[in-house]
């Protein structure tokens, strides 16, 4: 990573609240780590709600690098955003994908913004829903599978 800040030099980077936030899930829907990195405080919080946090930018960058290389797909679908002074709402859906995998859920993150970085990333979302999406996304996968199989043996 340069150090310098995801999308060019600090003066042409907005500090507003709403647009590092865009910006930052936009980088991870790009699953271009080292630009979300840019985006992210030295001292960020991170976490997932219960989970117990990521705290400092090498545990969260830990986990978005896991995110990467474990997954081929992410997407935040942004329904609502709101900010009040640096704290920023968000309702989406998140998407992840992992090969044929997909699972997409509804979520609510708290994002706090100081100076043009993200010093907390806070997550809101229902288990049950998350692990249903997962089951879903399995089934399609394996689908496709047999699916992909039965053509080719038919084929043949």
């Amino acid at each position: 990573m340069s150090g310098q800040p995801a999308g060019g030099s600090a003066e042409a980077r907005s500090t507003d609240p709403v647009d590092v936030v865009r910006a930052f899930l936009a980088a991870l829907d790009r699953l271009d780590v080292d630009a979300a990195l840019g985006y992210a405080a030295s001292d960020i919080v991170y976490q997932n709600v219960p989970l117990p946090p990521a705290r400092g930018k090498s545990a969260f960058e830990k986990q978005m690098r896991f995110l990467a290389r474990y997954g081929s797909g992410f997407e935040a679908r942004v329904h609502h955003i709101a900010a009040d002074g640096p704290v920023v709402l968000t309702e989406r859906t998140d998407v992840l994908a992992a090969g044929r995998w997909r699972a997409e859920f509804w979520v609510c993150g708290t994002f706090e913004v100081s100076g043009g970085e993200i010093v907390l990333w806070r997550d809101y979302f229902d288990w049950t829903t998350v692990l249903a999406a997962s089951a879903r996304g399995g089934v399609r996968a394996l689908a496709q599978v047999v699916r992909s199989t039965a053509g080719r043996a038919a084929r043949r």
